[in-house]
């Protein structure tokens, strides 16, 4: 169940992706524009789950306050408490009413996530699955084809089809039966065609054992030899067409990881990461998230956050394209809260807001004198 993620993925952010790429042959400013036009038409739920978020950050402290009078008021009696606090609610507005907005928006920007990490920006994995048993236990077992999901693969500039891989005798082997790993489109065109059609790109499968390496052997070429009995698990890899390929000071849209296992760091990586922290923090503080009413705590929490969160890319590595795409996408969200936190706020709002500033502004005049006037007087 990918709750329409696939469907969106090739049939709405892959066309745009080769629109965009038909008018200027660029890659990298194809996830630009993919990301801004999501984004754009994404705008209208974004911004009812901020002006939510900006309402409630305001009503808050009167809707506790109310809340703990109606507690206190009807404490013996739990029904009619339910009842003034479901009309509190009411009054005030649900605080999760602005999850909505996101839980909508997730399956496109899970789309869009999914979309970049695979062809053309990055290798795309396929997971195939083997059983092999003695020879004389094969025999009672019904031969069937095995074929696994098939995905997106760009064998040249703007043009993709859907290939799958395929054991047309079957995944179960015994024990010494040879067999060969395929690759082929969805209308049964071998991808060794494809690929003598499009020479220049190198596009060759690569192969690796994940699970169960003693019991088999597998070449170049995807042919395999059954070793011994057991479960076995081999990883096929597309390369991506554009992986390699660089955009503004990003070095390969396809790279994964700031640091090589040989311990070469790639700053292009390193600046997107710090920078999506920057920038989820500049967030988080026009969003009022850093407002922690003076709870130390909960301030120390949200400073670390960004830290967190962007330090998250160095041991669970994402594909420089798709970091790309997390930068944009925060830049775009950031710049949408601090318009939308410009907006006059409604009159009921502007009331509340102007009580409490003058609380505030009454605290202030009051509590700094109290010790001076207490110590004139024993002084005196």
């Amino acid at each position: 169940m990918d709750f329409g993620i696939g469907f969106l993925s090739n049939n709405v952010m892959l066309p745009i992706i080769d629109f965009f790429y038909g008018i200027v042959p660029s890659y990298g400013l194809a996830i630009v524009a993919l990301t801004l036009i999501i984004r754009f038409a994404l705008y209208p739920l974004s911004a009812g789950s901020i002006r939510n978020m900006r309402k409630m950050r305001i009503v808050q402290p009167l809707m506790q306050k109310r809340m703990a009078e109606i507690k206190e008021r009807y404490k013996d009696d739990p029904q009619k408490q339910q009842e003034e606090m479901v009309s509190v609610q009411k009054e005030f507005g649900n605080p999760l009413a602005g999850c909505l907005p996101l839980l909508l928006q997730m399956p496109v920007l899970l789309a869009l996530f999914a979309t970049l990490r695979g062809s053309p920006f990055a290798g795309v994995n396929y997971s195939v699955n083997l059983q092999i048993f003695p020879s004389e236990q094969i025999e009672r077992i019904q031969p069937q084809a095995f074929a696994t999901a098939p995905q997106n693969i760009y064998i040249a500039d703007g043009e993709r089809t859907r290939v799958t891989a395929i054991l047309p005798a079957g995944n179960k082997l015994a024990v010494g039966e040879q067999t060969k790993i395929q690759y082929q489109t969805l209308e049964g065109k071998p991808f060794q065609l494809l690929l003598a059609e499009h020479p220049e790109n190198n596009l060759l499968p690569q192969w690796k054992i994940t699970k169960g390496e003693e019991r088999i052997k597998i070449d170049a070429e995807g042919n395999i030899e059954a070793l011994e009995p057991g479960d076995v698990t081999i990883q096929g890899t597309i390369p991506g067409l554009a992986a390699d390929k660089g955009f503004l000071f990003i070095d390969a849209l396809g790279r994964v990881g700031a640091i090589d296992p040989d311990g070469q760091v790639h700053w292009d990586i390193v600046s997107m990461i710090v920078f999506f922290g920057i920038s989820l923090y500049v967030s988080q503080l026009l969003s009022g998230q850093n407002s922690s009413g003076g709870n130390p705590q909960q301030d120390t929490v949200n400073k670390i956050t960004p830290v967190i969160f962007s330090g998250m890319f160095l041991f669970f590595p994402l594909p420089a394209g798709v970091l790309m795409y997390m930068v944009i996408g925060n830049i775009f969200q950031t710049l949408q809260t601090y318009i939308l936190s410009r907006e006059p706020l409604p009159e009921e709002l502007q009331k509340i807001v102007a009580t409490q500033e003058k609380e505030v502004t009454a605290e202030q005049k009051s509590l700094p004198f109290e010790p001076k006037s207490s110590k004139k007087k024993t002084t005196g």
